[in-house]
């Protein structure tokens, strides 16, 4: 599904990604063999690839998300942008995953 997406231009990575990763990294937590800057740049630049900013529309709903949502700000924001711009959230974290099962927001397991 993300091969078929990325080929038709329909995938996307939210800002937020990078502050993650530039998280990871300070932490020590993540290696990337680069900058985090030069990495981030040159990942969103990839053919396929859209990145998406944090709009006010955005940063309002993952405050006010329904249910039972994950704690995580970061966690918030990507599935607010994911139902802000009706995109399926793929994703490797099971509080997400679990949190889509509710039917809250539409979610694929990574891998």
């Amino acid at each position: 599904a993300v091969d078929r997406a990325s080929a038709a231009g329909r995938l996307h990575v939210s800002a937020i990604s990078g502050w993650e990763i530039g998280n990871l990294v300070a932490r020590n937590r993540l290696h990337l063999g680069e900058s985090v800057w030069s990495w981030f740049r040159r990942a969103i630049s990839m053919p396929g690839l859209r990145a998406l900013d944090v709009t006010p529309d955005i940063a309002v709903e993952a405050a006010v998300l329904p249910g039972d949502a994950p704690r995580d700000p970061a966690d918030r924001i990507l599935i607010a942008t994911a139902r802000c711009r009706r995109l399926t959230l793929v994703t490797a974290d099971q509080e997400i995953l679990a949190y889509a099962s509710d039917g809250h927001v539409r979610a694929l397991e990574a891998g």
